[in-house]
């Protein structure tokens, strides 16, 4: 894409995402600006001076960013803040750091997004390529990011995690293989609490693709089944499941993982797969399709499969105390992804839930929570939402203000056997800086007992 130098980018955030873009821009030889309404950590001033990048803190310039002739938005900043609004009305195109990225590199690119499973999938993947030996980066959600990286590395292959706000900034960028997991209520309080424009959103993953591509996805999943139906996808389809249905190329039978591809059958004993649980079966069906799409060796796949060691925050095994064990799901910030973690467990739970409330509808876990948990605790600055569904329903709830208050609790009311489980449903933003934080103050706690 030649541009004249004069071009002018701004690019808004400057964490992770907005500087790598800022760097490649810089590269590419455009004039370059970084506004963050935030204080920017000193990690990423470090590379913008050291690449003599313009940028202000703290606040949004408009005189500095209604010039732009493309601006560059990280994930996180929602449309409805005043200076995107206003980007809008002067009709400045405004794209994610992916789709900007995409623009300058020639590598594969494995694309992988869902409501849950997503990070798993994504680290799954990447680790059967690098094991493998292929040229690979890992970016988008997790990893460094893709703009950095195709200016500093240029990998073959990129295994990029994808949000549903990183997909709303993308127009041309094309998968090559894309991965859809599921899909199922999530940030519909950034989608007017419209659950369809959050599935438009999802389903961006398989724009411009061609029949040379892949599309891999869950085939009992409806409203993909339904998108796909309505869609009519260019690419080569290759659904997944438990067990074998009507078109369904990989899937489970006689306790082995079966995967049916151009390039061949890849087999594997199930009970030797690394992830446990039905969900982490799928995301090990899908990781095990790309994989062999991109005809890695089957002996490859299964070490890789077999070894892995999954992702911290997600159904992480912290501590037995007392004969209590205590899992660390910081990384469940939706109600599905709760679902899938209480229908894992095997004992008594005593569930730590809540946080910011996204649109959330608990009904998905009223019946697990009722046969599964001995009590919850709602851990939030406002639970009422929580209360209001949960109370009267026979089961022990308590506040918690703190995670040292709320896993005090845990320890009290536990009984030997059970599993105290932080699985919270919600955003971690009402008390701690994100779930990361959350989960690791977890584990302090628990370590603490």
């Amino acid at each position: 894409m030649k541009i004249e130098q004069t071009y002018r980018i701004v690019i808004l955030g400057a964490g992770e995402s907005g500087v790598g873009a800022a760097v490649l821009a810089k590269k590419q030889g455009f004039d370059v600006f970084v506004s963050d309404v935030s204080a920017i950590k000193e990690q990423y001033k470090k590379i913008l001076d050291n690449y003599q990048i313009l940028y202000e803190e703290k606040q949004h310039s408009e005189e500095k960013i209604l010039n732009a002739d493309e601006i560059i938005k990280s994930p996180g900043i929602p449309d409805k803040i005043a200076i995107i609004q206003k980007i809008k009305e002067k009709q400045i195109p405004v794209i994610s750091e992916i789709e900007f990225a995409g623009r300058y590199t020639k590598a594969k690119k494995i694309c992988i997004t869902g409501s849950n499973g997503k990070t798993t999938t994504t680290m799954l993947t990447y680790h059967i390529l690098k094991n493998a030996g292929l040229n690979v980066g890992l970016a988008g959600n997790v990893g460094n990011s893709f703009a950095l990286q195709v200016a500093e590395q240029d990998f073959d292959y990129y295994v990029i995690e994808l949000s549903s706000f990183q997909l709303d900034g993308m127009y041309d960028f094309k998968a090559e293989i894309a991965v859809l997991l599921n899909i199922t209520p999530d940030h519909l309080d950034r989608y007017n609490y419209e659950m369809q424009h959050y599935v438009d959103a999802k389903l961006r993953i398989i724009q411009n693709q061609t029949t040379a591509d892949a599309f891999i996805f869950w085939n009992d999943d409806p409203v993909i089944r339904k998108e796909v139906a309505k869609l009519h996808p260019q690419a080569g389809l290759y659904p997944f499941a438990r067990t074998k249905g009507e078109g369904t190329l990989a899937y489970t039978e006689n306790k082995q993982i079966r995967i049916e591809t151009l390039n061949g059958i890849f087999t594997m004993e199930e009970e030797l797969v690394a992830l446990t649980g039905t969900h982490n079966l799928y995301n090990s069906l899908a990781a095990g399709i790309a994989a062999k799409l991109l005809d890695i060796k089957n002996e490859d796949i299964r070490t890789s499969l077999s070894n892995f060691k999954g992702v911290e925050h997600r159904l992480e095994k912290v501590a037995h105390v007392k004969g209590v064990a205590y899992i660390n799901d910081s990384k469940a910030t939706n109600v599905n992804s709760t679902w899938y973690a209480l229908q894992s467990m095997k004992t008594s739970v005593v569930l730590i839930v809540g946080g910011t409330d996204k649109g959330n509808d608990y009904r998905e876990i009223e019946a697990l929570v009722k046969n599964k948990c001995r009590a919850l605790i709602f851990l939030g600055l406002d639970n009422t939402k929580l209360h209001a569904f949960f109370d009267g329903k026979t089961i022990r709830t308590t506040d918690a203000r703190s995670m040292k208050e709320a896993v005090s609790q845990a320890y009290e009311i536990a009984e030997k056997g059970d599993t105290v489980l932080l699985s919270p449903c919600c955003a971690s933003f009402d008390l701690f800086e994100n779930y990361e934080d959350r989960g690791q103050q977890f584990k302090t706690c628990v370590r603490n007992l």
